[in-house]
């Protein structure tokens, strides 16, 4: 696969609340010790890599799934051109580049960079 699905996350209001409980539900080991108090999941080497946190001041709670391109910002000309539109333009941070964008229906779908 070209553009590999290579990460999830689930946030909402309570971060440490969604971490306990997918933890506890699952047997996942969550390690929040990063600036961003961000639930990294230790897969253990198997599936995907996932995250379990807060939503951004305001937001709401939501699943996301991020796809792997080589580069964010045409991925984001080629998306809108498609009748997408961008959400949350080319970000970087110290853990991750990426962006969001919401396809013809509404939903919103990651982009991450050299994963």
């Amino acid at each position: 696969m070209s553009n590999p699905v290579v990460h999830f996350e689930v946030v909402g209001k309570d971060g440490s609340k969604l971490q306990k409980f997918y933890g506890d539900l699952f047997g996942w080991k969550i390690s929040t010790d990063n600036p961003m108090n961000y639930g990294i999941v230790d897969n253990g080497g198997e599936g995907i890599n996932g995250g379990v946190g807060e939503a951004p001041e305001g937001g709401s709670g939501h699943v996301t799934f991020y796809i792997q391109v080589p580069d964010i910002n045409q991925h984001l000309g080629t998306i809108e051109q498609a009748g997408g539109r961008t959400v949350l333009p080319h970000t970087e941070t110290d853990m991750v580049t990426f962006a969001l964008f919401a396809d013809p229906e509404g939903n919103v779908v990651g982009l991450v960079e050299g994963y």
